[in-house]
């Protein structure tokens, strides 16, 4: 029994000269198998030249094209990033024909099968980001604002500093920098004040009941337009909106030249200075709440229907010791 287990092991162990034998077998399939597959190969390679070539070709013609169609220097992210994508396909396809040669065609299923789950699970981890980016790319081809440019969006006011391809940077009033996520601008709506370069004052207010109407609609016109960055080309507009309950209610509107919110204010300080002058000038009053005070008359019967009876110091003196004398009699 141990002889023949030793001459079983014996048997499976190879001289030198198999080995040698086996190696040189072994080296002639690979080299037969490259010999087989150079020509794949170099098809591979000369695919994969040709599309990355045609990708920059395409790439340089696309910008041509665009610059030559659209105004020189308009929207030069949105350019590149659409010259970016054409490059990137023709350079993915390239690639994928190369690896059909290759008969990789199994193995690149393979990794875009991860590489699509991958994708999944990356979605859903920065869908946020892929937001802000998206509707950034947005605003950077739409250009419905500049910077330095006035906007309300939502309840903020600001002037814009600086749009990027996540946040939009609004300085405030108050001078706070506000960070806006982009997809936020584009859920809402939002406001363009610098858009047109000009921007409409409107003043509200009243006179007392007892003044000529024409006369007020005359002089607020005269002095709207003596405000400084008034557009006389523009209509100036005076509309009495309600008889109120202490006064007539009126609008004055009238357009001006319009870059920084600071034309905004001074101009609306001005109608409010001037109105006021003018109207003490002609006596014009601006109407003010009237308060109303019961004297505990009865109903159809006024305060002032008796005459009023101016009574002396000295005889309001008199009368008072006369009754604290009564007073105290009767004590």
């Amino acid at each position: 029994m141990l002889f023949s287990q030793l001459a079983l092991i014996a048997g499976r162990i190879k001289t030198p000269v198999d080995l040698a034998k086996q190696g040189h077998s072994l080296i002639s399939n690979w080299i037969d198998s490259l010999n087989a597959y150079w020509p794949r190969v170099a098809w591979a390679v000369v695919i994969l030249l040709a599309f990355y070539y045609l990708g920059k070709l395409v790439r340089r013609t696309i910008r041509r094209l665009i610059h030559r169609f659209l105004r020189k220097g308009k929207n030069p992210e949105v350019v590149e990033v659409l010259s970016i994508l054409l490059y990137c396909f023709f350079l993915l396809s390239g690639i994928y024909l190369a690896l059909e040669v290759l008969e990789l065609g199994d193995t690149l299923t393979k990794i875009l099968t991860s590489a699509g789950i991958l994708g999944i699970i990356a979605g859903f981890a920065f869908q946020d980001i892929a937001s802000n980016v998206f509707a950034g790319l947005l605003l950077k081809y739409h250009r419905p604002f500049h910077i330095h440019d006035w906007i309300g969006v939502g309840d903020h006011f600001g002037m814009v500093v600086e749009m990027n391809w996540l946040t939009t940077q609004v300085k405030l009033v108050s001078g706070e920098e506000l960070y806006i996520p982009n997809r936020l601008i584009y859920d809402q709506t939002f406001t363009n004040y610098t858009a047109n370069g000009m921007r409409r004052i409107v003043l509200k207010t009243g006179v007392s009941y007892g003044e000529d109407l024409a006369r007020v609609k005359r002089v607020s016109l005269e002095e709207a337009a003596q405000v400084k960055n008034a557009l006389l080309d523009r209509d100036i507009d005076f509309y009495y909106t309600q008889i109120g309950d202490f006064a007539y209610q009126f609008e004055l509107r009238f357009w001006i030249r319009y870059r920084m919110q600071t034309d905004y204010l001074a101009a609306m300080s001005d109608i409010i200075t001037r109105i006021h002058d003018r109207f003490e000038q002609e006596g014009i009053s601006i109407a003010y709440p009237v308060t109303t005070l019961d004297f505990g008359v009865k109903g159809g019967q006024n305060i002032f229907d008796k005459p009023i009876r101016v009574q002396p110091a000295a005889a309001a003196q008199s009368s008072s010791v006369t009754s604290s004398s009564s007073d105290s009699a009767s004590d």
